[in-house]
């Protein structure tokens, strides 16, 4: 992980977390080998709309809208199946993961 993959992290975790701190994280263990589900939120193609970012679950590889996204499919898909980790999907710049039940964001595994 580049210098400032690290910075950005941090400058991330401060403004999610309210801390520059990584928290423990109990979901490591649910990290799978996976391949994305699809290039697109294809739940929001199907709707017509569009994203600003994806979100790829890393228990099954489920690719969905971001938390900013009016549908926030990523979300749903966390509050459907309980896979509890996601990171950023085609997105420069960013190389983190975050885990939504213990609500830190973690350097990329």
């Amino acid at each position: 992980m580049s210098v400032i993959d690290r910075m950005t992290n941090v400058v991330l975790r401060r403004a999610w977390t309210g801390s520059f701190r990584t928290k423990p994280c109990g979901h490591l263990d649910r990290v799978e080998q996976v391949q994305p589900s699809a290039v697109v939120c294809e739940a929001c193609v199907e709707l017509g709309d569009t994203w600003p970012a994806l979100r790829m679950c890393l228990t099954c590889g489920y690719v969905g809208c971001c938390d900013r996204a009016k549908n926030r499919h990523a979300m749903k898909h966390f509050e459907a199946t309980g896979h509890p980790l996601c990171r950023p999907f085609q997105e420069r710049g960013m190389n983190w993961v975050w885990c939504r039940v213990d609500k830190t964001l973690l350097d990329a595994v």
